[in-house]
C-alpha cells in the first residue's frame, strides 16, 4: 500500500507540472475519498487548493471530512464563499459540527455565515450539548415515519427525504410528539406488501440513548448490541438525532488512546503524534514526570532509614532492583486486567471481592514459584546464605501479594469515585509498590538477621 501511495504521488505530482488538469481530474474520481485525503497528505500543501477544486462536489465534500485539522483549515482560507457553501452544503451535519468544534474561532464563523440557515440551528442544536455527550457525537439527518403509513408511503417518502439523511437502513417511526415508538429497517419495507400498516411491521423494543449519556457508554451498546446506528432520545423519549457505527468507531479510537495516553503516565493529546509540538508533547508529559518523580524520593527515604542495616548485610544491598522490578510488574499485570475488565463493563464494584479473592490465589501461586525458583537460583549460583535467601524469597512472596492486591483494588476504586481508572496504571502503581516492597525488604531482613 506505502508503495502503491508513493507511485500515485509522483504521478499526481508529474501530472501537476505538466498541468494535465483533465487526466488528474480523471484518476481522482476513481479513487476513494480517504484515498484521495492520505494522497493529499503526503503532497506539498501549496498543491492542496489546486487538486481539491478538481473534484466533482459530492467527492470534494467526502474528502474534506476525510482530511486533517490543518488541511482543512488550509483549504477553508483558500476557499470563495460560494466554494465554502458548496462544501458545506453536502456535508453531514455530524461532520460540520466536528469541523465547527476543531476551526479557530475566525474560521468558525465563516463556515456559520456560509451555512444555510437549517444547517446553522442543526449546528447550533448539537453543539448545545456538552462534550463527550451522545448529543455531542449524534446527526439529526435521519428518516422518520409515522406509525399509520403503509409500506408503499414508507419508501415514497424515504426517496423524497432519504438522498441527504446520513442513513435510510434504518428508519425511526415516531408519533405526533415525536416520541419513538419504534424502528424499522429498509429491507423489512422491501420484503412486505404495500398496502401493510408500519405500525404492524415495525419493532417496538428500541434501544436507544439519552442526549446526556456519556459517549463511552454509548459506543459500547453498538458492540453489545451489534446496531449500525442507535436513537437518541430527551428525558421525554422524544426523538432527537441518531448515532451512526462510524462515528461510534471514531469514538472508541479516541477513547482507548485517551487510555493508552494516561496508563502510559502523560496527558491525553487529541493531535497525532507527528503534528504534536515539541512543547505541547513537554506540557502532556512533564506533570505526570514531576508527580513520580516526587512520589519516588518516598524510596530513596526508605533505603536512607535502613542504611545500618544494609552497611551490616551488604548482600541485601544486590537484590533491591529485583524485588523492586518484581513488584511493580506484578501489580501492572493486575491493574491492567482489572482495568480492561472495568472499561469493557466484564467488572463492576459489587465485584471488589470476587477480583481480590482471584487476584490473592493468584498471587500466592506467582509468588511461591518466583521464590522458590529464586531460592534454588541464590544458593547454587549466587552462593549467599540461607537466611539471607530466605530474607529475599520471603519477601518476594509478600511483595508479589501486595502488589497484586493493590493492582486489582486501585483502579476499582478509582471508578467507584468517578475517576478514570487508566489513572491507576503502571506508573503509579509500580512507584507505590515500589516503597512496599522496600518496608517489607528491610522489616524482614532485621527480624530474620537481627540487623
Amino acid at each position: 500500500m506505502a508503495n502503491k501511495t508513493y507511485s500515485m504521488e509522483q504521478t499526481i505530482t508529474t501530472l501537476l507540472e505538466e498541468k494535465k488538469y483533465p487526466t488528474l481530474r480523471d484518476i481522482l474520481i476513481t479513487m476513494n475519498p480517504v484515498d484521495i485525503a492520505l494522497l493529499f497528505a503526503e503532497l506539498p500543501q501549496e498543491k492542496l487548493p489546486l487538486l481539491f477544486r478538481l473534484l466533482p462536489k459530492e467527492a470534494a465534500a467526502e474528502t474534506f471530512v476525510e482530511m486533517d485539522e490543518d488541511s482543512q483549515q488550509l483549504l477553508i482560507q483558500g476557499f470563495s464563499d460560494n466554494e465554502l457553501k458548496d462544501v458545506i452544503s453536502e456535508l453531514y451535519v455530524d461532520d460540520a459540527v466536528d469541523l465547527v468544534e476543531e476551526m479557530p474561532a475566525n474560521v468558525v464563523q465563516r463556515i456559520l455565515r456560509q451555512a444555510d440557515p437549517e444547517t446553522r440551528t442543526m449546528i447550533n442544536e448539537i453543539l448545545k450539548y456538552p462534550e463527550d455527550s451522545a448529543g455531542s457525537i449524534m446527526t439529526t439527518e435521519y428518516v422518520n415515519l409515522r406509525p399509520s403509513m403503509t409500506v408503499d408511503d414508507a419508501i415514497k417518502h424515504i426517496r423524497r427525504n432519504g438522498v441527504d439523511k446520513e442513513t435510510i437502513n434504518t428508519c425511526y417511526v415516531t408519533d405526533k410528539n415525536r416520541k419513538l415508538i419504534g424502528i424499522i429497517s429498509l429491507r423489512t419495507l422491501l420484503i412486505n406488501d404495500e398496502s401493510e400498516d408500519i405500525q404492524d411491521l415495525m419493532e417496538e423494543n428500541v434501544i436507544s440513548a439519552q442526549t446526556l449519556d456519556d459517549q463511552e457508554n454509548v459506543t459500547k451498546l453498538f458492540k453489545k448490541y451489534d446496531l449500525n446506528a442507535l436513537p437518541v432520545v430527551d428525558n421525554e423519549n422524544r426523538l432527537v438525532g441518531i448515532i451512526t457505527v462510524d462515528d461510534a468507531i471514531d469514538v472508541m479510537q479516541e477513547e482507548t488512546t485517551e487510555d493508552m495516553e494516561i496508563m502510559a503516565g502523560m496527558l491525553p493529546s487529541e493531535k497525532p503524534y507527528l503534528r504534536t509540538g515539541i512543547f505541547e508533547t513537554w506540557r502532556n508529559r512533564i506533570p505526570w514526570l514531576m508527580l513520580l518523580m516526587i512520589s519516588a524520593t518516598f524510596t530513596g527515604q526508605i533505603i536512607a532509614s535502613f542504611e545500618n542495616a544494609l552497611a551490616t548485610q551488604v548482600a541485601l544491598t544486590a537484590y533491591i532492583p529485583m524485588l523492586m522490578d518484581t513488584g511493580g510488574n506484578c501489580g501492572s499485570q493486575a491493574s491492567v486486567t482489572v482495568i480492561r475488565g472495568l472499561s469493557l463493563n466484564e467488572i463492576n464494584y459489587a465485584d471488589t471481592l470476587k477480583v481480590l479473592w482471584k487476584e490473592i490465589r493468584v498471587a500466592l501461586l506467582c509468588g511461591v514459584t518466583l521464590a522458590i525458583t529464586n531460592f534454588a537460583k541464590l544458593l547454587v549460583f549466587d552462593h549467599i546464605g540461607i537466611m539471607v535467601a530466605a530474607v529475599v524469597c520471603l519477601t518476594m512472596l509478600c511483595t508479589v501479594l501486595c502488589a497484586k492486591i493493590i493492582g486489582c483494588l486501585l483502579p476499582i476504586l478509582c471508578k467507584r469515585l468517578g475517576f478514570d481508572p487508566a489513572v491507576m496504571s503502571s506508573p503509579f502503581i509500580t512507584t507505590i509498590v515500589d516503597a512496599l516492597s522496600l518496608l517489607i525488604y528491610f522489616n524482614i531482613a532485621t527480624a530474620l538477621l537481627n540487623l
